[in-house]
């Protein structure tokens, strides 16, 4: 017969007093009510200072140190942030002096050209595949490749080649386009394609020669960018795949070169916390010397809220 197995007896345990554990958790941490009629600077001292909210202000507060003192921020775009209206964000901080330079990956200059050229950007997918007819828009397809085609030819990155044709041809929502505006602000703006992933490489249009060409300046631009980043930020804003791994091969070039990148600061702002930006941007990149942030949220809220923070803590005197 099996031993029957008696429940454990509780007598005998060694206690301690909860006054004397240590706890992570204190009331003077907790956040506090709102009061109508205040000011955002008062709603954010008013979050609780635990977890996200303090790491929010940590990411505002690196933000703003790396700035003033003269050090490197990178942004890099998936191109669900301009689907999300955020175009406007991201060019203020670019006026501002607040980004050092911005990547994003080919979908990124899809939805910016649409917008500049009529305003809006994003088709039903599911809609339209059915028909054969997604993403076979004409005028996206052709400005984009015949400016990547030109942009090749004369030896330019894919971001630059199509600022510049989208200020030359003067699209009437140009002042929303972020790839127009950097253009016009002379900030660095790279492009990071993979084949096949576009709708432009659907269309006859396309010369994968010169997207390969063009793509291939901007890594290296966008690494001689990381290779700056020592007491900067890199952030990856919404892209899962593309932009970790460019990323993180152009870390190891710029320290294969002899580049010191420490102390390096990153993050990664997105509604799922995927695996390659919690590991390409967030973990290794920092782990000889740096901090790493990880916000989850929709972009929409979460960046605007990130960017209005470190707007107020700028505009004060340092």
């Amino acid at each position: 017969m099996a031993e029957k197995i008696q429940p454990l007896s509780l007598e005998g345990i060694e206690t301690y007093s909860l006054k004397e554990r240590p706890s992570k958790v204190s009331y003077r941490d907790f956040g506090q009510p709102w009061t109508p009629g205040q000011s955002f600077t008062d709603f954010i001292e008013r979050l609780p200072h635990i977890l996200a909210a303090t790491a929010l202000r940590e990411l505002a507060a690196a933000w703003v140190r790396a700035r003033r003192q003269g050090h490197t921020v990178l942004l890099g775009c998936g191109a669900h942030v301009l689907k999300v209206g955020l175009s406007p964000v991201l060019i203020d901080l670019m006026r501002r002096g607040l980004l050092s330079g911005l990547a994003l990956n080919g979908a990124g200059i899809i939805h910016d050209a649409e917008i500049a050229m009529v305003g809006r950007t994003s088709e039903e997918v599911g809609q339209e595949l059915g028909t054969g007819r997604f993403g076979m828009a004409e005028e996206t397809a052709t400005f984009l490749n015949h400016a990547i085609n030109w942009g090749a030819a004369q030896g330019l990155g894919l971001g630059e080649a199509v600022g510049q044709k989208l200020l030359e041809a003067g699209c009437p929502f140009n002042h929303l386009s972020v790839v127009a505006s950097a253009a016009r602000r002379e900030v660095p703006l790279t492009v990071h394609v993979a084949l096949g992933t576009d709708i432009i490489h659907m269309h006859p249009s396309v010369n994968p020669a010169a997207v390969g060409a063009a793509s291939h300046h901007d890594f290296r631009v966008f690494a001689a960018l990381v290779s700056r980043l020592a007491g900067g930020l890199y952030i990856n804003l919404g892209s899962a795949v593309v932009l970790p791994e460019v990323f993180l091969k152009a870390v190891s070039l710029a320290r294969n070169l002899g580049h010191q990148l420490e102390p390096l600061t990153t993050a990664n702002l997105d509604f799922i916390q995927h695996y390659r930006p919690l590991t390409n941007v967030v973990r290794r990149p920092t782990q000889t010397q740096g901090q790493g942030f990880a916000l989850t949220g929709h972009h929409e809220i979460m960046f605007p809220l990130l960017a209005a923070l470190v707007l107020e803590d700028w505009d004060k005197q340092p």
